[in-house]
């Protein structure tokens, strides 16, 4: 098949490996939700030799980042794990690290909090969290063109939108996970760390 192509994901993989890079320092796995296309997983994994990579998304998406994967052919990529974030049981049962992009504003917010139930469950104690996107501060949005995409965003689906950072936080702080980071990227986006408690 023809493999799918996101022309964000081209875009920003460079930036976002900067951050993760220094952040995923200690062997272990890593589970990417939403993994879309797989162009991240591509790119990250054979420059982090140390983790293994494990792609997930819905079973809709999983043709493309086959497709990804099996051209790629890196001995530390591993997927695609069939992931709806609203399922009880998750495909994995301990991670060193959780990272998601773009993810959480074409979500439902019962999916986000569940979302955030699920990696509460899996995430290993001192394991992070990183979510990469736009998102709100107080209820304000950032620049104009993020309010734009948000209206935009409701016009397709009227249960998405950017989320707020507190509202984030609050969910993450109920599965145990403390906030360490906010990193500021370019086009308005940002990536928000949080931290497993022992």
């Amino acid at each position: 098949m023809n493999k799918p192509y996101s022309e964000a994901c081209e875009q920003n993989k460079d930036v976002i490996f900067e951050v993760i890079e220094r952040l995923f320092k200690a062997p272990g796995e890593v589970l990417e939700i939403g993994s879309g296309t797989a162009q991240h997983a591509v790119y990250f994994a054979p420059k982090l030799p140390h983790l293994q990579w494990r792609a997930s998304d819905q079973r809709e998406y999983h043709a493309g980042i086959k497709a990804w994967l099996d051209e790629a052919d890196h001995d530390n990529l591993h997927g695609p794990l069939e992931l709806d974030v609203n399922q009880s049981d998750w495909p994995v049962e301990n991670v060193d690290y959780v990272f998601s992009a773009n993810a959480v504003h074409i979500m439902s917010w019962p999916s986000v909090e569940a979302m955030l139930s699920g990696i509460g469950h899996i995430l290993k104690p001192q394991g992070l969290l990183v979510l990469y996107g736009p998102f709100n501060y107080r209820g304000q949005y950032t620049s104009d063109s993020n309010a734009r995409f948000d209206v935009w965003l409701k016009q397709r689906d009227a249960d998405s939108g950017i989320r707020d950072f507190e509202k984030l936080n609050e969910l993450a702080i109920e599965q145990g996970m403390q906030f360490l980071e906010d990193v500021e990227m370019p086009v308005n986006n940002r990536i928000l760390v949080w931290q497993k408690n022992s």
